[in-house]
């Protein structure tokens, strides 16, 4: 029912203005075979990358590129690894494509260190500027160009959400894997504006870095000794990749959990309040057509969220004895029974 009803809101999204200029180039049908490279952090048959996927190669048909027609894509799955990125960058850029999608920050540094001339596309990355892979938003001067994803005052909404959803929460957990976000100097920056976030609300963090399944489990069950707790996922490939482990500790554990945009609301999580993962996969296309029609991404501005949306596990909340309070129902873009 999810992917359907995302289907749906492709075709929307495909239908307003914000790439419907593109459209009239469609009508001028390529006929060469182009190559595109897509350097993602999950795993191949993951359900959530498989949305991603089917927006992103839908929205290029939108512009007439067909896969297995005009247009061949190359898939490379890091499934949360680190030393995986190295490798399958390497490999994509061998390939010599036309434009490569990279999904998350481990993916477009990887690529930087081998190619400056193939235009990248990305999606997921925090803070493009201050990671240093583009000069500015308005002109990226470079080979890369894209989609950012996060700014630190999201992490004082989620604090704000998760109060109101659990208002015994005393004490949160910020899950994250310090060996993928090692790779740039955010995750620093998002951990000092939630402990500030967090103490207006009475809620003291507890950062608990996690480099597998049994260090999930032991952070999750740690947080769960004393009454008062909850949790929070930073935004990187391990976690996205963990979901499910991270998911079914917090319902063991009795934990409310504020997750990475609607994939942890949608597979059994609390909440997520961010940007919508599956529009900005559309949005990337639009960048990889005008790429592949002759547009230097070096020109391209970088394109920040602006669709945001509030997503709540209402049979999650139920089994934690929690009740949404009606303004917040109200408030909620999509609420999951």
């Amino acid at each position: 029912m999810v992917i359907e009803m995302r289907r749906r809101e492709i075709i929307a999204i495909l239908g307003g203005t914000a790439i419907g200029w593109s459209l009239a180039a469609a009508a001028q049908q390529p006929t060469l075979m182009r190559r595109v490279g897509v350097l993602t952090p999950f795993p191949e048959h993951d359900p959530l990358f498989r949305q991603f996927v089917t927006a992103f190669v839908q929205a290029l048909s939108q512009f007439g590129w067909v896969e297995g027609g005009n247009i061949r894509i190359d898939y490379r799955f890091a499934a949360g690894d680190p030393a995986l990125f190295e490798t399958y960058a390497a490999e994509l850029v061998g390939l010599a494509p036309d434009a490569i999608l990279a999904s998350t920050l481990p993916a477009v540094a990887a690529l930087r260190q081998q190619t400056r001339t193939i235009p990248i596309v990305f999606v997921l990355l925090p803070d493009p500027v201050g990671l240093g892979f583009v000069e500015s938003l308005a002109r990226p001067g470079g080979n890369i160009t894209g989609f950012s994803a996060y700014d630190t005052p999201i992490f004082e909404k989620w604090l704000q959400l998760l109060k109101e959803v659990a208002p015994g929460v005393a004490r949160v957990a910020v899950i994250y894997n310090p060996e993928v976000t090692a790779a740039g100097p955010y995750v620093p920056l998002f951990n000092r504006a939630i402990e500030v976030a967090a103490a207006p609300l009475g809620v003291t963090v507890r950062f608990a870095p996690v480099r597998n399944g049994a260090a999930i489990e032991e952070a999750i069950a740690s947080q769960a000794h004393e009454p008062g707790g909850g949790l929070i996922t930073l935004p990187d490939p391990f976690i996205a990749a963990q979901h499910d482990a991270i998911i079914a500790a917090a319902a063991r554990h009795g934990l409310p959990l504020m997750g990475l945009a609607g994939i942890f609301p949608r597979a059994g999580g609390l909440m997520s309040y961010g940007f919508d993962p599956v529009d900005m996969h559309v949005q990337a296309a639009s960048y990889i057509d005008r790429i592949l029609r002759g547009a230097s991404p070096a020109n391209l501005p970088v394109q920040q969220p602006t669709k945001f949306e509030l997503v709540i596990n209402l049979k999650t909340a139920k089994a934690l004895g929690l009740t949404v309070p009606p303004s917040l129902l109200a408030r909620a873009d999509e609420l999951i029974e």
